[in-house]
């Protein structure tokens, strides 16, 4: 297993859709692995593809953190919204910064699992904000989308300022 490298904002990938997957093949398995590796040693809990720079639709999540109960997704689609919860989110890809967004409190997810098989999954409130998050993902969406333009705009600021005085640093 490897930990692999997580995409930052401004990075093209993730404002990119991705591609369904096609077919299982031992590839989609290892890459599933990896970014359940590169999610946990992240302190992260949930995955997308595009993060990673791959253009499938797949992610991955752990809302309780715990190794061995990930669930890992492909073709994630969300079919059903009920009820609303405005909480504080973050993301990987944009380390640092985080912001109250209003996503709704419980969803139904159709999916496909690693082996293939159809599923549907109903998560609530933190499960449902992580399937939410990473479908936006592999949309080309970030939790900064959701917000109003002024908020977006100011946390967007925020975020270049403090990537440009890490980069300072890392000289």
């Amino acid at each position: 297993m490897a930990i692999l490298p997580i995409h930052y904002l401004p990075d093209a990938a993730l404002k990119t859709p991705t591609r369904p997957v096609t077919s299982i093949t031992p590839d989609i398995r290892h890459l599933a692995r990896d970014m359940i590796h590169t999610m946990h040693a992240a302190g992260g809990v949930g995955l997308a593809a595009n993060q990673v720079g791959q253009p499938w639709q797949l992610f991955v999540a752990s809302p309780d953190q715990e190794r061995g109960r990930e669930l890992v997704l492909l073709n994630p689609k969300i079919v059903s919204r009920r009820g609303r919860l405005r909480l504080e989110e973050g993301c990987l890809s944009l380390p640092g910064i985080a912001a109250i967004v209003t996503r709704a409190a419980r969803v139904e997810v159709h999916a496909m699992t690693l082996d293939g098989t159809a599923c549907v999954l109903e998560g609530q409130d933190l499960l449902a904000r992580i399937f939410q998050h990473e479908i936006d993902h592999l949309h080309g969406l970030l939790f900064v989308d959701r917000l109003p333009w002024l908020a977006r705009q100011r946390l967007l600021r925020v975020y270049h300022r403090q990537r440009r005085e890490l980069s300072k640093v890392a000289r």
